[in-house]
């Protein structure tokens, strides 16, 4: 798996976006309403709600990948 930056909202905390490490932050994410809070590595450390595959689909249209955390409180 690629290792991704992980951004959090902090509007609604649930929404994650993952963003490759080797690829630029998008503009939106560099904003007050979003807080970078690590990275992916590992798939087993994945907050539950991501997916691999579709965030390798939403990368390549997109440039990053937009999920909710459902193991958020």
């Amino acid at each position: 798996m690629q290792t991704y930056n992980l951004f959090r909202s902090r509007v609604q905390d649930i929404v994650c976006c993952p963003v490759p490490e080797d690829r630029a932050v998008p503009s939106f994410l560099t904003g007050t309403t979003w807080e970078f809070c690590g990275k992916l590595e590992q798939p087993r450390a994945a907050p539950v709600g991501f997916d691999a595959d579709a965030a390798t689909c939403g990368v390549r249209f997109n440039g990053f990948y937009l999920f909710q955390d459902y193991s958020a409180p």
